[in-house]
């Protein structure tokens, strides 16, 4: 297993993550215990969870993990999220000081833990002022509550608006942004990438197998099999089906996914490589429902593309710019040549 710091933060983090989205739904609390024991002791240590999954059993179950394992609290960089509702009540939501002030303390006891590695904001709230939520997390951080601070599903410019107020105001800033990224879903790279490289926060990929497309299981012309994601969340999932199935492009990545992974890995396994290597990638966050599918994406951990098999993946999943700001006359208006002259 490969260690990374966590953006620009001392905290080292392993650059596969294990998410915890399925547990107490999809994966019981047996077969969550045996991805967490797999998962540390094939050198994995950062464990992501969030208050909502489950309506909180996620949090749970990784209490009783830890109850049960000691000594591992030690190795794991434990990661959780706040926003989302909780209650049906005007303030069982959001980012207010109020409200993860009770969401926090609610995660401390589900994970039974005295203190969160990375706390992280789950989504920007337009309804509270961001220094308030930045000042709450900084009262939590010299409190001893949290060490480190996180974003999640931040735009460019709100992610830098929280890290230039951060650190106008001498608060905790941001060590990390969590942001969908993979093959499929690449347009994270005009403005939130770079607004993580500018400002050294890490970047967790969640998403890397762009749910289950990225698998090798599904084909062009082919209707989707049993078992997949696309038929087991019905009608979600055919509408989910329809639109990434209309995509030229989305065909195209499939197939040279599958052609790289042709005789060394399996696809999915190629599409992680390709995403551990993204610039700002700190670490992928797997997703896995059941121990032979962590076993697989584990397996990306020692897969290296080479030059031209990353070339191939990139030129394939090039996202389509719009013209401007992002496409060949936006990107015209920001170049500069060093020797000068017009061009």
């Amino acid at each position: 297993m490969e260690y990374r710091l966590l953006g620009s933060s001392g905290c080292a983090v392993s650059a596969l993550a294990l998410g915890t989205l399925t547990f107490g739904n999809e994966t019981d609390q047996a077969a969550s215990f045996s991805q967490l024991d797999w998962f540390t002791e094939a050198g994995g240590t950062l464990v992501d969870s969030a208050d909502v999954y489950a309506d909180g059993r996620s949090e749970e179950i990784i209490g009783r993990w830890l109850a049960a394992r000691p000594g591992r609290r030690e190795l794991v960089v434990l990661a959780t999220k706040g926003r989302f509702p909780t209650d049906e009540s005007p303030n069982g939501h959001g980012l207010s000081r109020r409200h993860l002030s009770l969401a926090l303390e609610a995660s401390l006891r589900r994970l039974n833990v005295a203190a969160i590695d990375l706390y992280q904001v789950h989504a920007w709230d337009p309804l509270t002022r961001l220094e308030e939520t930045l000042r709450f997390l900084d009262d939590a951080v010299r409190a001893g509550k949290i060490n480190y601070v996180g974003l999640s599903n931040f735009t460019g410019w709100q992610l830098q608006k929280a890290v230039d107020i951060a650190e106008f105001r001498g608060l905790s800033a941001p060590v990390s942004m969590q942001a969908q990224y993979n093959l499929l879903a690449r347009a994270v790279e005009w403005e939130i990438v770079p607004a993580c490289q500018a400002a050294g926060l890490g970047m967790l990929a969640w998403s890397p197998l762009a749910s289950g497309w990225l698998t090798g299981k599904y084909r062009r012309g082919e209707p989707p099999l049993a078992g997949t994601r696309v038929v087991e969340n019905a009608d979600e999932g055919m509408r989910i089906w329809n639109q990434r199935g209309q995509s030229e492009q989305t065909w195209q990545v499939l197939d040279v996914v599958r052609k790289v992974a042709e005789g060394r890995a399996c696809p999915l396994q190629v599409a992680i490589a390709w995403l551990m290597a993204r610039p700002a990638v700190s670490s992928v966050i797997l997703g896995a429902r059941s121990m032979s599918q962590l076993t697989d994406n584990l397996a990306a951990a020692g897969l290296k593309l080479t030059a031209e098999e990353s070339q191939l993946l990139d030129e394939a999943s090039e996202p389509r710019a719009p013209d401007y700001p992002y496409g060949v006359p936006g990107q015209s208006q920001r170049s500069r040549r060093i020797q000068g002259g017009r061009f």
